[in-house]
């Protein structure tokens, strides 16, 4: 989910693939971990229970070269079903847009001290300048709540200006094709909750979130395009190990602990809330499911949570 600012078509996004670039035997052990994880592979997948059948896709949440396709290749599984759930709906994404204009507090600090008074001078310069060149003005960059902001850094300038430019990704493609055919979509959870997932944290883990990008060495834009291409090359679990690896490589003395909170918090609690929508309003329904890729693999992920109860699992071939 991106608030955005529609202006134009995306720019393509080139870099160097972060992982390629890694030692071998480096790669290789990471590789190894990801493997070792449940469902580590795949975009596509069918979840079947009696007379319930669950098709699953993964979204990449920004426009790429292969939206397009993909949204064809998808539109014949749309037309089959029943029922089409996005993480958000397009109506619900819509409504979030005049929530927020109406009560910024939803995503800004309304109150108190912003980001150049909580981060300190050195770091909230680094940040303005971070957030400047994905074309997010200074004066809204001091007001994000510090998990915000965190999250605009871990997008590249690129992609995030595109995006800004462009508010297209598979995931509102599927939405605006699946109302066009008389199926609009529903939503796996309440937006306010999404955007106040982190309000109850600590706010200095907050701010350590942001100070763990400014320790990352790496460029932004090289991190953003190896997501997309390991994501094309359907290798999901691969993307979060690595990300798993940069944060305790340079989260600090507490990063084991910092990431697996925000793994409980992103993905792993949200992935029990729509498993536990989808037995309540589902079920002998043929369901057409997209969410982003990263709730698919591993012990807690959508697909084996859907297998815990009950569901056969099986990959589907996808040719983007």
């Amino acid at each position: 989910m991106f608030v955005s600012l529609p202006v134009a078509g995306f720019a393509r996004c080139d870099g160097t693939d972060l992982i390629e670039a890694l030692p071998d035997a480096d790669r290789a052990a990471l590789m190894d971990r990801a493997e070792a994880t449940a469902y580590p592979q795949g975009l596509l997948w069918q979840a079947t229970r009696d007379d319930t059948a669950i098709t699953i896709f993964g979204t990449y949440h920004f426009e790429h070269d292969h939206t397009a396709q993909h949204l064809t290749n998808l539109k014949p599984l749309i037309d089959h079903a029943d029922m089409v759930y996005l993480e958000v709906s397009n109506d619900d994404q819509k409504q979030l847009q005049r929530d927020l204009a109406n009560d910024p507090s939803l995503m800004f600090i309304t109150k108190g001290d912003t980001l150049p008074d909580l981060l300190g001078e050195e770091d909230w310069q680094r940040l303005a300048e971070e957030l400047h060149a994905r074309a997010i003005p200074g004066f809204m960059a001091a007001k994000f709540k510090p998990f915000w902001a965190a999250m605009m850094l871990g997008v590249g300038p690129c992609e995030s200006k595109s995006a800004m430019k462009s508010d297209n990704g598979i995931d509102k493609q599927i939405g605006e094709y699946a109302a066009s055919v008389g199926k609009p979509s529903r939503s796996l959870e309440d937006y306010r909750k999404l955007l106040t997932l982190f309000d109850s944290f600590p706010q200095e883990e907050q701010l350590d979130m942001i100070r763990l990008m400014f320790a990352w060495p790496g460029n932004a834009d090289d991190m953003s395009y190896t997501l997309r291409q390991r994501y094309l090359a359907q290798e999901i679990a691969l993307i979060w190990e690595f990300s798993r690896q940069i944060s305790l490589e340079f989260g600090g003395p507490d990063a084991t602990a910092d990431f697996a909170l925000f793994e409980d918090q992103l993905l792993i609690r949200r992935n029990h809330g729509w498993i536990d929508v989808l037995m309540q309003d589902a079920l002998g329904q043929r369901v057409f499911l997209a969410v982003g890729a990263a709730h698919l693999p591993g012990e807690h992920g959508v697909l084996q949570l859907l297998e815990d109860q009950g569901f056969k699992i099986a990959r589907l071939p996808f040719n983007g």
